[in-house]
């Protein structure tokens, strides 16, 4: 009993200069990050020496959801949702398909899985690079169909002002709780097969009757603190999403294909004696084994999905509205504005949004932890 006291004791005082670093630079950072978010730092005396700084509350945050200057903020975070939505769809998607054909073990095997892999050690300024030439609008990609004899391309992959998917900023609630409703039917019919009943009652069901409410009473919903103007899915973002969705391509690749190659042949083979077909193989029994791993790739990316300032400053610069990202908006209005207050607002909502998915990833862990 004493011993184990002991090594508690010295657990402990190893591990308390790593705790007292990390409370300092990570929560003591985040604490003062949100503080200055409530206060009026920012103008002409942004950089004195010691700046005037008046606690103010929410106003910062009320201003970026609702205010007519927030409206740049608005259109960006719009733009985010779309990024995430696109590169966990296109990464992972492509990633298990690359890794499905690559668990074949085709000739070359170990050559395509270095030049798909590649494309993840660049880094986002390189890659961005590479990818506003080859999508400028005078060469590039646009110019392939004349070496076949057709029409160059005239798309604008990176400055075009169209869009689409557009919905007024007034009925944010109505399209969060159709978003909510269309999920959860969605994972509903995803495992209708294996629980018809549970897939039913806990995720069809509900969703279909919310999607229904907010059908039938949305015109109830708050509307009058928010402005009306629309926004939507800039197609100038359609360059940077399948620059994101090359580069990270090959990471969930390597993740997937770690995951099948540690499958055993004995599975694989009892599947097969059972009728089993090699898309009935992948689709019924690696997959659905590859959970973690997929749970883990989302987290990742969706993450990465939030930091994405360094490959659109890149490819568009610091003043294109059209691509715009929270990252990128919190970087002009700290350094480029001097509004510190008001650029550690939109740092904290982005931090609230990484939380969303990280704090749910790391609770289940700590829970399946405690029952192992």
């Amino acid at each position: 009993m004493r011993e184990a006291s002991r090594d508690r004791a010295k657990a402990f005082l190893t591990l308390l200069p790593s705790i007292i670093l990390v409370a300092v630079f990570v929560y003591g950072f985040i604490g003062n990050t949100i503080w200055t978010s409530m206060t009026d730092w920012g103008g002409s005396g942004a950089l004195a020496t010691e700046p005037v700084k008046n606690f103010i509350g929410l106003d910062n945050y009320v201003d970026l959801f609702t205010g007519f200057l927030g409206g740049g903020f608005r259109q960006d975070l719009v733009n985010a949702v779309y990024y995430s939505i696109m590169l966990l769809a296109g990464a992972v998607g492509l990633g298990m398909f690359i890794a499905i054909l690559l668990d074949r073990k085709p000739k070359g095997e170990d050559v395509l899985r270095t030049i798909f892999l590649y494309p993840m050690s660049l880094s986002f300024i390189v890659s961005g690079t590479i990818w506003r030439w080859l999508l400028a609008p005078q060469g590039g990609v646009n110019v392939l169909p004349a070496y076949a004899g057709f029409k160059p391309l005239d798309f604008a992959w990176l400055s075009s002002t169209g869009a689409i998917l557009e919905f007024n900023w007034q009925n944010l609630f109505q399209v969060l709780l159709y978003a909510a409703a269309f999920v959860m039917i969605m994972v509903g019919l995803w495992g209708v097969r294996r629980d018809p009943r549970r897939a039913v009652l806990r995720w069809i069901g509900p969703g279909a009757a919310a999607g229904l409410l907010v059908w039938l009473f949305g015109d109830l919903l708050p509307q009058a603190l928010f402005m009306e103007e629309t926004h939507g899915f800039n197609l100038a973002t359609l360059g940077i999403i399948m620059a994101t969705i090359w580069q990270y391509s090959g990471y969930t690749m390597a993740l997937y294909l770690a995951g099948f190659n540690g499958i055993s042949q004995d599975l694989r083979d009892a599947a097969m004696l059972d009728g089993a077909s090699e898309a009935g193989y992948y689709r019924h029994v690696a997959i659905p084994m590859l959970k973690p791993i997929t749970i883990s790739a989302v987290i990742i990316l969706s993450h990465i999905s939030l930091k994405m300032f360094d490959l659109i400053f890149a490819m568009t610069g610091p003043d294109n509205a059209q691509t715009g990202h929270p990252a990128l908006t919190m970087y002009l209005t700290t350094f480029r504005a001097n509004d510190f207050a008001r650029g550690a607002a939109i740092a904290i909502v982005l931090f609230m949004i990484a939380a969303l998915f990280i704090v749910p990833y790391l609770v289940s862990q700590y829970r399946q932890r405690r029952r192992g």
